[in-house]
């Protein structure tokens, strides 16, 4: 006697319009999605403290094996100051015709070692965290942030130590010190839009952070941190006009004017680029808003592969 067996029906796919339809009537959503860009401004300012204390957390952490301790944050940049002033300064004479040349120096060094730092920083910000990423969920651009609010509260450490040497050198206090306070604003707005910029690059194409100590050294060469720009532009007057203008507009040439101008009475006005303020604000605008979009755009990707 033979026995009839029933096979259940084969199953139909639904088709993804249907799909689709059915998540959002129970209220779900793909896991990791990218958020718009207001709801992700509002998660990333909902865990502010969250930035600010990374950001402390590793500056502490920074220097926490060494005897010196946080004295290092200090020592650093002015160690690199000292060594840039025997070879540059002393060797290669590009003090001559410099007035006031170690603040001018050491004030070059402190801002250029905060872009500096932030970038380097940034591009390791995803892919020297991914275990952080792929446990949490939160806003990845905070990682960038803090490593740039890191590198501030580092520069501010040494400000202290910068104002000192100011002062010792024979510069009074002023009220255009002030004018620091813009000019750090600005200077962070910028690093950060640069960081997360570098942070989405070096995500993808982790060979890139092998690649910046090369850009970020040609850089500081072409952005007077060690000589005046309009000394060595006088002295090669057979460069096209428009080699001058680049120089002095790129954005860290840019900041250390500004900070020299606020700090150092005998670094006039008619030093710095025609309308450094709007230069130094379009830059910040520009690397800090297209920045932040640039890698929002690729929120959902980071910590996958």
């Amino acid at each position: 006697m033979s026995q009839v067996l029933d096979t259940p029906p084969p199953t139909v796919a639904a088709p993804p319009g249907d799909l689709a339809a059915l998540a959002a009537r129970h209220g779900l959503s793909v896991s990791g999605a990218r958020p718009s860009l207001p709801d992700y401004l509002r998660r990333l300012w909902a865990r502010r403290h969250f930035i600010t204390a990374f950001a402390t957390a590793k500056l502490t952490s920074q220097y926490s094996q060494a005897k010196l301790g946080q004295i290092w944050q200090v020592m650093t940049p002015l160690l690199n100051a000292a060594v840039y002033f025997l070879i540059f300064g002393v060797l290669l004479q590009t003090r001559k015709g410099v007035p006031d040349y170690i603040p001018f120096l050491v004030t070059g060094v402190f801002v250029w070692t905060f872009t500096q730092s932030s970038i380097l920083a940034g591009t390791r910000a995803i892919s020297g965290n991914i275990g952080l990423v792929r446990a949490l969920h939160f806003p990845r651009a905070a990682l960038p942030i803090s490593y740039c609010l890191q590198q501030l509260q580092q520069l501010l450490f040494s400000m202290a130590a910068l104002l000192v040497i100011v002062v010792v050198m024979g510069v009074p206090p002023a009220l255009s010190w002030l004018l620091a306070i813009p000019a750090l604003t600005l200077q962070f707005v910028f690093n950060a839009g640069m960081s997360m910029i570098l942070a989405r690059a070096g995500a993808q194409t982790p060979d890139i952070a092998q690649l910046m100590p090369f850009v970020l050294r040609t850089w500081m060469y072409g952005s007077g941190v060690m000589w005046s720009l309009d000394k060595v532009l006088a002295g090669h007057s057979g460069l096209p006009s428009w080699v001058g203008d680049v120089l002095r507009a790129n954005p860290a040439a840019v900041y250390i004017d500004l900070m020299r101008f606020a700090l150092i009475d005998s670094f006039h006005a008619a030093q710095l680029p025609p309308h450094v303020w709007a230069l130094a604000t379009g830059w910040a605008l520009l690397a800090g808003v297209g920045g932040f979009i640039y890698f929002w755009k690729a929120e959902e990707t980071y910590g996958r592969g």
